[in-house]
């Protein structure tokens, strides 16, 4: 395991900011004086993380249990969840990049705040020109996962037209890559597992999935990468971070991912 400039980084801190990357889980600091059983590895009161990443992953498909999730516990209407890297996306998010209208209507009437993404999906054009006219460059942002402005409109399908036709009479098409092409070359040169020697053991997966190169945690690579140089990709929902592939004799031997002050390399396993 690599460490930043050649300096040790203490065990908390470093887990600490694992943690913050969506890495590992950090439900270890509460304590057991008046809280119940169901509560002891939540960090109370902050919600459960459990039920957040819930909300914010039922949000891309599942209205009924949004539903049931916000009618019992209303503030998970706004939560937030970090699916890796910084990639942090809202449940408001996740309804607005899939054009989930009626999820995305429910989270706001329940008090999820609205952004230009949500305005973009739900055909708001008003709304959104009143964010381009204050600001032209906010076209250029980002959502979840790297998601443009122009594909949360083209999300919302045909009630979102209008939203669609001001940014391409404004900015013309939205040509800007959407990650790295996969292909068989890929998948053998970075493919696989990688180990990385931390404190809960930690793997990542690296593949070609559905046509675009990808990484994860655990067995199942999920977030699409971009490419910065050659061997050298940014999660294309954390544009900060660095993956660091070493490559010998063309193919990968580790995984180095630079985050801030983190930085950790895991070993590629044998194929």
């Amino acid at each position: 395991m690599g460490v930043g400039a050649g300096r040790e980084i203490p065990r908390r801190t470093f887990l600490g900011g694992l943690a913050a990357m969506g890495l590992v889980s950090d439900g270890s600091r509460g304590t057991d004086r008046g809280v119940t059983t169901a509560m002891r590895d939540v960090d109370f009161p902050r919600h459960d993380p459990q039920r957040v990443q819930a909300v914010v992953g039922a949000s891309h498909r599942d209205l009924e249990r949004v539903r049931s999730l916000v009618l019992e516990q209303p503030a998970l209407a706004k939560a937030s969840w970090d699916w890796g890297f910084g990639d942090w996306e809202t449940a408001l998010g996740a309804a607005s990049h899939t054009g989930r209208r009626e999820i995305a209507e429910f989270l706001i009437a329940h008090g999820a705040r609205p952004t230009i993404f949500s305005a973009a999906m739900l055909g708001h054009v008003d709304t959104v020109r009143a964010f381009l006219d204050a600001d032209p460059g906010l076209h250029l942002l980002h959502g979840p996962h790297g998601i443009s402005l122009m594909r949360h409109a083209e999300a919302g399908g045909a009630p979102a037209e209008a939203v669609a036709e001001l940014l391409i009479e404004r900015f013309g098409p939205d040509e800007r890559p959407f990650g790295t092409r996969g292909d068989q070359a890929l998948e053998v040169r970075y493919g696989g597992r990688y180990d990385f020697e931390t404190t809960p053991p930690l793997h990542m997966s690296v593949g070609v999935r559905n046509e675009w190169l990808m990484v994860g945690v655990g067995d199942e690579p999920s977030s699409r990468v971009l490419g910065v140089e050659e061997d050298v990709f940014h999660p294309t929902g954390a544009p900060a971070v660095r993956l660091r592939f070493t490559v010998e004799d063309g193919s990968a031997t580790a995984l180095t991912i630079e985050d801030g002050p983190v930085r950790v390399t895991g070993v590629r396993s044998p194929r």
